[in-house]
């Protein structure tokens, strides 16, 4: 399992997890939902305290990884295939341009 924490500017906005079983979970954070019900990180991922599922990465979070020459060099340098699309995020998007970033959580076992 890994798991990430996304922040929204410099606040902590909800934890995106991939699951042992290859599904993905963003839930947000109490906090975020009670001081910041509408500033969402996306549109199709509206404040709420419910979890949003999928069995693929959020488009949103597709979106944050580098594409073409730049996703070529981060996967060699990183020796990431380009198809582990949550390696590529936690390596490549701690530092994205605009409002969302993103900070791998290392478990116990990394």
């Amino acid at each position: 399992m890994r798991s990430a924490e996304i922040y929204y500017k410099e606040v902590l906005a909800g934890i995106l997890t991939e699951t042992d079983e290859g599904r993905y979970v963003f839930k947000y954070e109490d906090e975020y939902v009670s001081k910041y019900p509408d500033q969402f990180i996306t549109f199709s991922m509206p404040v709420t305290k419910l979890p949003f599922g999928d069995s693929r990465l959020f488009p949103f979070f597709e979106g944050l990884i580098p594409e073409g020459w730049l996703l070529d060099i981060a996967s060699k340098n990183w020796k990431i295939n380009p198809n582990d699309r949550m390696g590529l995020l936690l390596a490549c998007c701690q530092n994205c341009i605009g409002a969302v970033s993103v900070k791998p959580i290392h478990g116990e076992d990394e």
